[in-house]
């Protein structure tokens, strides 16, 4: 049972919460992997709901989610055991449970929408169009799935005295276990004092974000917009929370995270400015390549004049049958008449 402690809140505020929220058929279900669930699940439904608007078809809107949705998982533990290495490489066995947490979102971003450019491509749609229309939602998931993070007392910052700060059992026995770690990276903890729940700080980030590129999204003047404002808020926001944590992944004396986070402002940031600058403003917002569109239409029309034709042709020859018959009855009349 894990034990979590807000000593300046309400008083002084305790919470019980077991990581495992229940155990079906003698198989641990965990929180983590819940509220990682439940943000998507609300995405998708939001996602679905939206399509309709977007004229984008429910079955590529499920394709799109079938195909990333795993790709993004693996890539976000890939990106996670890569750079805690040391952890992983005497039992490779642990890689692969990712009941445990351990799930790092720059792998789940670049997986995501790495796997979702080639699936556009594919049903020619168009990307930056997709991806604006998808980054809210990536957002808000990141918002509800970091709440994971309070469960298992991960994802925390250095000492604090402001009323939010947290501590626990899981923590305290984490920062213990690492105090040399953290005096080499320049970070004195005192294990029995509150700390920054800077998983906090990012889900409320990640929300406003969320909003904010709803309405982005609604008044982007060209393509991209909405997806470069997201790798923007995303960036600016982890590049200074990341500064608090104490479990980042580090390169040398480098928080990886945090070497991203400035990356993708940067990055996305000119690209940001340089489609306002050099982009005409978006006249048409099908989602779907115009030239395939065209394509599809034009055989529709010839399927159609086909169709069309050979309703006429299978008329004439009906015609023609009735003729032939009406003839021959004519001709039987004269007939009789004559033999009279």
């Amino acid at each position: 049972m894990g034990i979590i402690q807000f000593p300046n809140l309400f008083g002084g505020l305790t919470l019980y919460v077991d990581r495992v929220a229940f155990t079906p058929f003698g198989v641990p279900i965990y929180w983590y992997g819940l509220f990682i669930a439940f943000g998507f699940m609300l995405s998708l439904i939001m996602a679905g709901y939206s399509a309709r608007k977007f004229k984008i078809k429910k079955d590529d809107l499920y394709d799109l989610v079938l195909i990333c949705a795993p790709i993004a998982i693996i890539c976000a533990r890939l990106f996670y055991v890569i750079f805690d290495w040391q952890t992983f490489k005497n039992d490779l066995g642990a890689i692969f449970n990712f009941r445990q947490g351990g799930l790092a979102i720059y792998g789940a971003v670049i997986g995501a929408f790495g796997a979702a450019y080639l699936v556009c491509k594919k049903k020619k749609m168009i990307p930056l169009r997709v991806f604006d229309f998808a980054a809210p939602y990536f957002a808000f998931s990141q918002a509800i799935g970091r709440w994971g993070n309070f469960v298992n007392q991960e994802a925390f910052g250095v000492n604090t005295n402001l009323p939010w700060g947290m501590t626990g059992n899981r923590i305290r026995s984490y920062l213990e276990n690492q105090q040399g770690l953290l005096a080499s990276q320049g970070m004195q903890v005192n294990p029995e004092l509150p700390v920054h729940p800077t998983f906090l700080y990012e889900s409320l980030w990640n929300m406003g974000a969320f909003f904010l590129l709803l309405w982005l999204r609604k008044n982007k003047k060209v393509d991209g917009e909405v997806f470069f404002g997201y790798m923007i808020l995303y960036g600016l926001g982890r590049s200074w929370i990341e500064g608090l944590r104490t479990d980042s992944l580090m390169l040398g004396s480098f928080r990886i995270s945090q070497l991203l986070a400035i990356a993708f402002v940067i990055v996305f940031g000119a690209l940001f400015i340089y489609r306002r600058r050099k982009t005409p403003n978006l006249e048409q917002k099908e989602f779907y390549d115009p030239n395939f569109v065209f394509a599809v239409e034009e055989t529709v029309k010839a399927d159609d004049q086909q169709e069309h034709q050979s309703e006429y042709t299978d008329l004439v020859l009906e015609k023609r049958a009735e003729a032939k018959v009406n003839t021959g009855h004519e001709e039987e009349h004269t007939e009789n008449k004559v033999e009279e």
